[in-house]
């Protein structure tokens, strides 16, 4: 068995467990939310494993290490105040229970061990970076470091001026149109994606790097097809009706671009 097979074999097991620890959290505090939490730390899991296991340039390993550790912090850190402050199960997950009428807690088991295995698919694009003994740092790798600043920054800012403009009660019941906003209808979604571009780009500079717009392209549908773009427009337009169908008309969905002008 190649080496790498075996390594995402037992990282596999790794975020198996852990998931297996968060649906427990999850079907006592009837919040099944907590994959969202389990499914950040099991891909930190993953990157410090894969770091640990294989003998690639220290240097290389502790940049992606940290990137992951910082990302993996923030998300966590955003989720966690998200539970506090809501005190209920994100819709979501109630229209996914609703959906699934009856076994809930069965069907989220494997819910969530199907995170577990999406963790190790994902961090492919870390390993050929983790296997690449150069003792020196390529183009590709600081382009890739700085595409990381820029989403993480991008991602931290879209996300505070949200938070502020929500903090302001005139606002209430309207849309975010402040700064990044303005040029997107989800930078914070975009600059997330932005980062696992930045990821590819880094691992293009090692054998086999090919493999990490695998993650690329399946953040991308995840984001715009799955459980990003798609559910956050429908609650939107729920809530916000015409005013949110104007905003649709005159801002980019996903790529920060100059606002279209309605005639």
């Amino acid at each position: 068995m190649p080496p790498f097979i075996a390594l995402m074999l037992q990282a596999w097991g790794l975020t198996a467990l852990l998931m297996l620890v968060f649906w427990l959290i999850a079907v006592k505090a009837r919040n099944a939310g907590w994959v969202d939490v389990g499914w950040t730390i099991g891909l930190a899991v993953c990157v410090w494993f894969y770091a640990l296991r294989t003998g690639g340039w220290p240097l290389r390993h502790w940049l992606l290490v940290i990137a992951v550790s910082l990302w993996g912090l923030r998300l966590i850190w955003h989720l966690l105040l998200r539970f506090v402050k809501d005190g209920h199960e994100d819709k979501r997950y109630q229209k996914i229970r609703a959906d699934w009428k009856t076994n809930q807690d069965f069907k989220f088991f494997f819910f969530f061990q199907f995170q577990a295995l999406l963790d190790v698919i994902l961090s492919t694009c870390w390993l050929p970076s983790m296997y690449n003994a150069a003792s020196s740092v390529g183009f590709l790798e600081i382009a890739g470091v700085v595409i990381w600043i820029t989403g993480f920054a991008g991602e931290a800012v879209a996300d505070e001026q949200l938070k502020s403009f929500k903090a302001d009660p005139a606002n209430r019941g309207k849309t975010c149109q402040a700064g990044l906003w303005n040029y997107s209808r989800h930078p914070n979604y975009f600059f997330e994606w932005l980062m696992w571009v930045a990821y590819a780009v880094f691992a293009l500079a090692s054998a086999g790097g090919w493999v990490a717009l695998v993650a690329v392209a399946l953040m991308y549908h995840f984001l715009m097809n799955v459980s990003g773009v798609p559910l956050a427009e429908a609650q939107a337009l729920q809530t916000r009706g015409e005013e949110y169908r104007r905003y649709q008309r005159t801002t980019s969905m996903f790529v920060p671009w100059p606002r279209r002008k309605i005639l």
